[in-house]
């Protein structure tokens, strides 16, 4: 007792030094930008960018930074979806045995963890969004969208001016975020050992009731913390697609401190608003993984 005692206590006071000297470093940063480099802090411009009074309709509405926050979230959203999907199936091609489907998983994997997503979002929305849509009329269809149509394109998606860059954005980010959730995937599916699939095939069960019932379930209470790290990454990497003129969070962010000249005050506010998002997230996770784990009990 005496030594859990004392392991609890140095712990303790572990704890209390690493706290502390956190405290004297972000003190020190505060120091330097307000003192050292003559930084003037001035918060009170950062509420006015995020609600706005509405002469016309009486009421406060939301202003540029809390838009690009919730486009970044239905940007996140579509693109967690998506990357999800397409994870799921090129993770299971990478297990099949058949030699044609592992080297069309592979190659995805490899081609795409190999290109910077910088690169990514040029290529997808200059060379196959932008052509595509005008090819198929999508673009010219979104934009003639009106009334209640274009309303709930708007709250679901985007605004039809800004539904192509949109969805090279989502399409971008899930396609570079599904090489990551396919190898997390792939290696779930075979931790699992083959006891399971040889009683499961000795029951007479096909391969996709396998996949459904025995294999994937178990696959499921395996990866979920590191997916749930990849899915807060999808959110993250949603930041690379202001470069096309997304108006996320990001690209408002950079709006709004090349208009106020308040770059601390600024990024400080986007990086506590990704934070409050991620965190969610993280906290959704942690929950998840608490129930499958009763469940599994």
């Amino acid at each position: 007792m005496t030594g859990v005692y004392l392991i609890k206590k140095s712990s303790t006071i572990l704890d209390s030094v690493l706290t502390a000297a956190l405290l004297f470093f972000l003190g020190f940063i505060t120091y330097r930008l307000s003192v050292g480099l003559h930084y003037h802090w001035d918060w009170g411009v950062i509420p006015n960018y995020l609600l706005r009074w509405d002469e016309e309709k009486r009421r406060w509405v939301t202003n540029i930074l809390l838009d690009g926050f919730f486009t970044t979230i239905r940007l996140s959203i579509w693109a967690i979806l998506f990357a999800t999907m397409i994870g799921v199936v090129v993770g299971i091609l990478r297990t099949r045995k058949r030699l044609l489907f592992r080297l069309i998983g592979r190659s995805y994997v490899e081609l795409i963890r190999n290109i910077p997503p910088l690169v990514l979002v040029f290529i997808f929305y200059f060379f196959i969004s932008d052509q595509l849509m005008l090819f198929f009329g999508v673009d010219e269809f979104i934009r003639n969208r009106t009334g209640i149509s274009a309303q709930v394109l708007s709250i679901t998606v985007a605004p039809p001016e800004l539904f192509t860059a949109f969805v090279s954005g989502v399409f971008t980010v899930a396609l570079f975020q599904g090489a990551y959730i396919a190898e997390i995937v792939r290696a779930g599916i075979q931790s699992i050992d083959n006891e399971q699939w040889e009683a499961s095939a000795a029951l007479g069960l096909t391969w996709l009731q396998q996949m459904r019932f025995i294999v994937l379930p178990q696959a499921a209470r395996r990866v979920l913390p590191p997916l749930a790290n990849e899915l807060i990454n999808t959110i993250k990497y949603s930041s690379i697609v202001s470069i096309i003129s997304i108006q996320e969070l990001t690209f408002q962010g950079m709006q709004v401190m090349a208009s106020t000249q308040r770059t601390n005050e600024v990024w400080l506010t986007i990086s506590l608003m990704y934070f409050l998002l991620c965190f969610t997230v993280s906290l959704f996770a942690r929950r998840l993984e608490r129930t499958m784990a009763e469940v599994r009990l």
